[in-house]
């Protein structure tokens, strides 16, 4: 792996394990951590009363950069892999959705619940 790459690993690796202290704090139990399926990877999975949210996390350096760090590709991904995970996660009928998550140093993480519509 390239000194690049391993730093780009490193700091993904950082922002979900912010992304999951923050959703803590909001009361989300993070039940999983990068899921990979056919489909791609979920990077959080939570709960919290009667929900479950696939989150997919961005981190950046800089937070003007946050606002292109997510398109419908990706997010059509996630919920793809959503899908896949749906019958482990969503055992009790719990309502689903994908939520993203962006960070940058120095701000308040950014959270879009209900990020993907399809």
């Amino acid at each position: 792996m390239s000194d690049t790459r391993a730093a780009a690993e490193a700091a993904g690796r950082r922002g979900e394990r912010l992304a999951a202290w923050w959703l803590r704090l909001k009361g989300w139990k993070v039940v999983a951590r990068r899921v990979r399926t056919p489909a791609g990877e979920v990077d959080l999975v939570a709960k919290r009363a009667g929900l479950v949210a696939f989150v997919e996390v961005k981190m950046r350096a800089h937070a003007a950069d946050l606002d292109f760090a997510i398109d419908a590709r990706r997010l059509a991904r996630v919920a793809a892999a959503a899908e896949y995970l749906m019958p482990a996660y969503a055992t009790d009928g719990e309502d689903i959705r994908v939520d993203v998550i962006l960070l940058a140093p120095g701000q308040r993480p950014r959270h879009i619940e209900n990020a993907w519509i399809g």
